[in-house]
């Protein structure tokens, strides 16, 4: 049997009520958890299979008709990557209205679910996210390593089998490419799209002047602007604001935009796994905090909680992560914090606006200053940041 990862996320209390979307990037596992961890189905459809996929396009009516055929009025009905038919959705609507039935419907594509008109459903259908394999799911295992993690990512394919983990993660951005971007006409530029994707693996995690960028890549910014916004629509990244509130200091006015998966931005990327010496190191480090941050935050249903990071405009000041208006995070890869590390976030402490300043590191033990800031393992700040300790819960 198939090595199977226990999800931290929860649907099937909803499921017995309410219908619900479950957005994630390809390959986190919605399918795998559809078909673990949820009810059995009455009717389970995969619009991977293209010869669903085709009998749909051909009759826009297949889903009405079936049900129908099948007298079915309660139960669950699966619909995996729906955003492939996203006509199917007035289906949807019409059944949730007129039975007992609930959906549980797969998407990698916000955007193209917006274009299908997902809103018809009117809050009938909850939105719930599905990350990469996060802390919770995975912290039992032996494997459990930063070495592991930045050699094969989260994604529970590469994750479970990283003797392939390499060749698979190649594979996918060619995957995305064609089944995100090439096949739906997303853009009209692909060679240019190419380079730009790899050029934004390569600035993962910094901010970006779209201006600059575009002068880089060598298209227009509003190009740039628009290839940024595929990425958040398919699941690609997450866009990091920055923090706005400070009294003192005058901050930029760029995002960051972190890639969803170690994995997947080292191999778009085109990097080797880096040694603890070398400055892709830290940025990975980095990124796995924000990814942590970023699946707790949706896992714990703390809608109203931004994360942004703070930085000067002279960019002589910075700090990684800032979480509502509750703590300031700052990520180092460090085996050992000092002084020199330690510069920014105290420049920031001295506005007085968090409740708590934390540096996460890869020091042995928790270290509480004088100042009042705490430096913690890594491991230490992802055990008390998924058992609420970081973040309060409204």
């Amino acid at each position: 049997m198939e090595e199977y990862v226990k999800r931290y996320v929860d649907l099937d209390g909803i499921l017995d009520r309410r219908s619900v979307f479950l957005i994630g990037p390809r390959m986190c596992g919605k399918s795998m958890y559809a078909k673990n961890e949820v009810k059995k189905p009455v009717l389970y459809w995969n619009l991977l299979s293209n010869a669903l996929y085709y009998r749909i396009v051909r009759n826009p009516a297949l889903l009405e008709e079936t049900l129908k055929a099948e007298g079915l009025t309660e139960g669950l009905v699966v619909i995996d990557e729906i955003q492939r038919a996203p006509q199917l959705l007035y289906t949807v609507h019409q059944f949730i209205e007129e039975t007992d039935l609930v959906f549980l419907m797969t998407g990698s594509s916000v955007r193209k679910l917006k274009a299908g008109g997902v809103n018809l459903l009117g809050g009938r259908a909850l939105e719930r996210k599905l990350h990469p394999l996060c802390y919770p799911e995975i912290i039992d295992r032996d494997d459990y390593t930063l070495e592991r993690i930045f050699k094969t990512g989260l994604l529970p394919e590469m994750y479970l089998h990283p003797e392939d983990a390499e060749e698979a993660l190649e594979a996918y951005g060619g995957l995305y490419l064609e089944a995100e971007i090439q096949l739906e006409n997303e853009v009209n530029d692909l060679p240019g799209f190419i380079n730009f994707l790899e050029k934004a693996a390569l600035s993962n995690g910094q901010q970006i002047n779209f201006s600059a960028f575009a002068s880089d890549v060598g298209v227009s910014r509003q190009a740039i602007r628009t290839w940024y916004r595929i990425l958040l629509d398919t699941l690609m990244v997450k866009e990091i604001k920055p923090y706005g509130k400070t009294k003192k200091r005058k901050e930029t006015s760029f995002s960051r935009f972190y890639f969803f998966d170690i994995g997947v931005v080292r191999s778009i990327a085109r990097m080797a796994v880096p040694t603890e010496t070398m400055t892709e190191y830290g940025m990975l480090f980095e990124t796995y905090i924000a990814m942590e941050l970023i699946a707790y935050i949706d896992y714990s249903g703390l809608y109203s909680t931004e994360i942004t990071y703070y930085r000067t405009s002279d960019g002589k000041r910075e700090v990684d992560f800032i979480i509502g208006d509750e703590a300031a995070i700052e990520v180092k890869s460090a085996r050992t914090v000092t002084d020199k590390h330690l510069a920014n976030i105290r420049e920031l402490k001295e506005e007085g606006i968090f409740s708590s300043y934390i540096v996460v590191s890869r020091e042995e033990t928790p270290r509480m200053l004088e100042d009042g800031i705490l430096i913690l393992p890594w491991k230490d700040f992802l055990k008390r940041l998924w058992n609420g300790e970081i973040i309060t819960k409204q």
